[in-house]
């Protein structure tokens, strides 16, 4: 039985509470479905992506939910030392790390009381990737969330590609999951709305070429690897401890983050450090294709300690941004639903 069968012919209900964190979408489910198990939160993925992928199509697929949809099972934490668990899910599956889906679910999970602050005044997620520490402040009378991540490093710098557009260079970090960066202007493009389909485009053969040139595996855990996002990014500003600029992350099979996308933002944060250009006293601005706002930093534990990652220096990054809810939903499955998995059309966008 299929964890959408409706039972004694009634429809199922799945409740969530929607967020978006800087314009990203991110759906929490909080009923109507049994939290993922296992020993790890690789091991409650593995079991999400086995007995729960139909509720996750269900919920980002047409007509409940869009193409760039995005979500997560909150869980029991794998110890004490967190406060709860978090497996995230997409359109196309389960990724190992989500910085906006962090961020909504601090929000959530604060003002609702689902837990309470620690003596510190942080909550501690456990995701796939590892543990994300929360630092959950007022913006406005809102709750501001500043996340610490898992340690990230620069895989590989200046990558040389051939696309349609030209040859370009690439840089790979490791952010939570793997990213490639390419500067969008060497291209021949902005990272603005009109550009975006040409930009979804590219990603495609960047990946593509990326893939064919590197193995990209956690060598922690086989279970995170590939390569997750494509980051096209326009600089704005560059000085002494201040960079802004300007991204959009195509991820998955073609799906756009709204947001400046918080784990893309760490991988980029470890390659700003390993060029040179960012160090513990300056800023990073992150802008979002809708020019929403992340705030990076390399955290003093990179100074302080000599971090590595599977034999990578690696930076302990930290990200801000907010939430905002959307709404609360009780979604059915009719049991005489002709679309039990919902349908996805692919947009001009895809590639």
């Amino acid at each position: 039985m299929t964890a959408m069968t409706a039972m004694n012919g009634q429809a199922q209900m799945i409740s969530t509470v929607d967020y978006h964190t800087a314009g990203e979408p991110f759906r929490i489910v909080v009923g109507g479905v049994r939290p993922p198990r296992g020993a790890t939160m690789l091991d409650k993925r593995d079991d999400a992506m086995a007995r729960l992928d139909d509720v996750r199509v269900l919920l980002t697929h047409e007509p409940r939910g869009h193409a760039d949809m995005y979500g997560c099972f909150v869980t029991e934490p794998e110890d004490a030392g967190a406060d709860l668990g978090l497996v995230f899910f997409h359109r196309d599956g389960f990724s190992t790390a989500c910085g906006h889906g962090s961020i909504a679910a601090a929000v959530w999970a604060r003002t609702t009381g689902y837990a309470a602050p620690r003596p510190d005044g942080t909550l501690v997620l456990d995701v796939p990737s590892g543990r994300v520490t929360c630092a959950v402040g007022d913006k406005g009378g809102h709750p501001s969330v500043r996340f610490v991540n898992v340690p990230s490093y620069a895989l590989a710098r200046d990558v040389e590609l051939s696309t349609t557009h030209g040859r370009t260079r690439v840089d790979v970090a490791y952010g939570g999951a793997f990213y490639a960066m390419v500067d969008a202007a060497t291209l021949g493009l902005e990272v603005t709305p009109s550009h975006l389909p040409q930009l979804v485009r590219l990603s495609a053969q960047i990946k593509a070429g990326i893939l064919g040139r590197h193995t990209l595996t956690d060598p922690g855990d086989a279970r995170i690897g590939g390569l997750y996002g494509v980051i096209f990014y326009d600089r704005l500003t560059a000085g002494p401890g201040l960079v802004e600029e300007r991204n959009v992350t195509v991820f998955a099979n073609g799906q756009v983050d709204r947001s400046p996308c918080g784990s893309g933002t760490c991988a980029r944060l470890a390659t700003l450090a390993a060029r040179g250009e960012l160090d513990t006293e300056g800023k990073f601005i992150n802008r979002s294709i809708i020019d929403t706002v992340f705030t990076g930093r390399l955290t003093a534990t990179t100074a302080t300690t000599a971090t590595t990652a599977h034999g990578h220096p690696a930076v302990v990054p930290e990200v801000q941004g907010t939430a905002y809810p959307t709404g609360h939903h009780t979604l059915l499955l009719h049991p005489g639903d002709p679309l039990p998995r919902g349908f996805f059309l692919p947009t001009s966008t895809a590639p």
